[in-house]
C-alpha cells in the first residue's frame, strides 16, 4: 500500500476524490483518506507546508497504516534552465539546504551525526515515474535530480545560484527531504515527485500562482498513475 503526502490542499484534492469508499482518520491534526484509488488500497494525505509537518506526516503513514511505500506529489521551483515551468522532477535523492553544521565540521545540508548528507530515493518508483509520466503526460518534459528542501520560499536569483553551486539541485520545495529522512530511516522506498510552478528567482511570486493549476495537474495526473501501477 502506498501513503500519498501533499502539503496543500489543491495537490491532493483529486486524488481524495478520486478515491473508493475513503475512510478518515485524523492524527496530529492531519486527515487520512484510506481507501482504494484504481483498485489499489491507498492513504492520501495533506501533510501542511514545511518540514516539521511533513516527516511527522511520514512518521504516521508509517507507524499507524503501515504504507510500504510514499509518494509525495506536490510544487517546486526551477534551480535549472533546462527545467521549465510545468516540467516534472522524478527525485534522484533530497536533502535539507536550510541544515547548516559547518561549525561542527559537516558539510551545508548535513545534519549531524547522520551517515548521509543527502536521503537517497527509490530506484524503481523513479524508474517507474519516468515510463508513466511519457504515457499520462506526452505533452511535458520529466526530469531525474536532487531535490532541495527548506523552510523557505525561493524568490531570489542569488540564493538560487548559491543553492544550484552548493548543492547541484534540480529544484527547491518545503517538504521533501524531510519525508525522505523519515522514509530513510524507517527503511521505507520514497519517491519525491515536483511539477515546476515557478523558476525559484525574482519571478517566482509572479509565476507560482498563474502555473500553480497547471502544475498540479501534470503531478496528480502521475501519481494516479503510479498507485495503479505499484504492487
Amino acid at each position: 500500500m502506498l501513503g500519498i503526502i501533499g502539503a496543500m490542499a489543491q495537490e491532493v484534492r483529486q486524488l481524495k476524490e478520486a478515491m473508493e469508499q475513503p475512510r478518515i482518520e485524523t492524527v496530529a491534526g492531519m486527515e487520512f483518506y484510506r481507501g482504494t484509488i484504481g483498485g489499489k488500497e491507498t492513504v492520501v494525505v495533506q501533510s501542511g507546508i514545511g518540514k516539521v509537518s511533513a516527516g511527522i506526516c511520514a512518521q504516521i503513514l508509517v507507524d499507524r497504516f503501515g504504507v510500504g511505500g510514499i509518494i509525495n506529489t506536490g510544487i517546486a521551483g526551477s534551480l535549472k534552465a533546462e527545467i521549465n515551468i510545468g516540467d516534472l522532477v522524478m527525485s534522484t535523492d533530497a536533502l535539507q539546504h536550510d541544515v547548516d553544521a559547518v561549525n561542527f565540521g559537516y558539510e551545508p545540508g548535513q545534519i549531524p551525526q547522520l551517515p548521509v548528507k543527502a536521503f537517497p530515493t527509490d530506484d524503481r518508483l523513479r524508474k517507474l515515474a519516468m515510463e508513466l509520466c511519457a504515457r499520462v503526460n506526452p505533452d511535458i518534459r520529466a526530469h531525474e535530480g536532487r531535490v532541495l528542501t527548506g523552510d523557505q520560499f525561493i524568490s531570489d536569483k542569488a540564493k538560487k545560484q548559491w543553492l544550484t553551486s552548493t548543492f547541484g539541485g534540480a529544484c527547491t520545495e518545503m517538504e521533501g527531504a524531510a519525508i525522505a529522512q523519515a522514509a530513510y530511516l524507517n527503511q521505507v522506498p520514497v519517491l519525491i515527485i515536483r511539477a515546476i510552478s515557478d523558476k525559484a528567482d525574482d519571478s517566482a511570486s509572479m509565476d507560482y500562482g498563474a502555473f500553480e493549476e497547471l502544475a498540479i495537474l501534470h503531478s496528480v495526473r502521475l501519481t494516479r498513475a503510479l498507485i495503479e501501477a505499484w504492487e
